[in-house]
């Protein structure tokens, strides 16, 4: 027999799904729009507006289902973790739009160096697809895979900020704007790897040990 909590729990999945659609679109999106130099603000800030508020109606329901039911052991690991997941998601527009935004207030930067961004996103946008496929099909292994891929963003993000240590190069615009977008596309993967803990969380109990 089917209990009200398991349809409870289901729409909360559901609506996660839609968020993870909507984020990596969002995402995808912005990166893609500074690699060939077209403005796409109002588009991206539509969409963040849109994963905020499905942030907050999960946010609802969740509540919802705690009051009714007093869910406990695995049902409560995961409302708890569709909530941190909710949240990880929300961020990932939220960063899209601060990458957009770069483009409105630097304008042209087509003359710019942007293998490093192109390469990070990639990765990144990588890392949200591993992020869903691993809870939509709650593969523990898969979500481990998410933190040496972090790895490799963040090695990205580190070698440019020695490199214009060293060098800060003469187009002061292009170090600046690259500088910034990388720091995004990190956080960007940073919350990728989080919905692969809250994964590990969700069929295990155990957090795991961030460094």
């Amino acid at each position: 027999m089917t209990r009200l909590l398991d349809i409870g729990l289901e729409k909360l999945r559901s609506m996660l799904l839609d968020m993870a659609d909507l984020s990596e679109k969002t995402v995808s999106t912005a990166i893609g729009a500074y690699g060939v130099q077209t403005s796409a603000l109002d588009d991206i800030f539509k969409r963040s507006e849109e994963l905020r508020v499905l942030q907050d109606e999960i946010s609802d329901l969740a509540v919802e289902l705690l009051a009714r039911f007093g869910p406990v052991a695995s049902d409560l690991r995961h409302i708890k973790s569709y909530l941190e997941i909710s949240y990880d998601l929300s961020r990932l527009g939220r960063y899209a739009y601060d990458i957009s935004q770069v483009f409105g207030v630097f304008g042209d930067l087509s003359h710019c160096d942007t293998r490093a961004v192109e390469k990070s996103g990639k990765q990144a946008k990588k890392m949200i697809r591993v992020g869903i496929k691993a809870f939509m099909e709650k593969d523990v292994d898969l979500a481990k895979t998410l933190r040496d891929m972090d790895n490799v963003v963040d090695k990205l993000y580190l070698d440019h900020v020695k490199k214009i240590a060293k060098e800060p190069g003469t187009d002061l615009r292009c170090t600046v704007a690259e500088t910034l977008i990388l720091r995004y596309i990190e956080r960007i993967a940073d919350h990728a790897t989080y919905i692969g803990e809250s994964v590990l969380y969700i069929m295990t109990g155990k957090r795991a040990v961030r460094k």
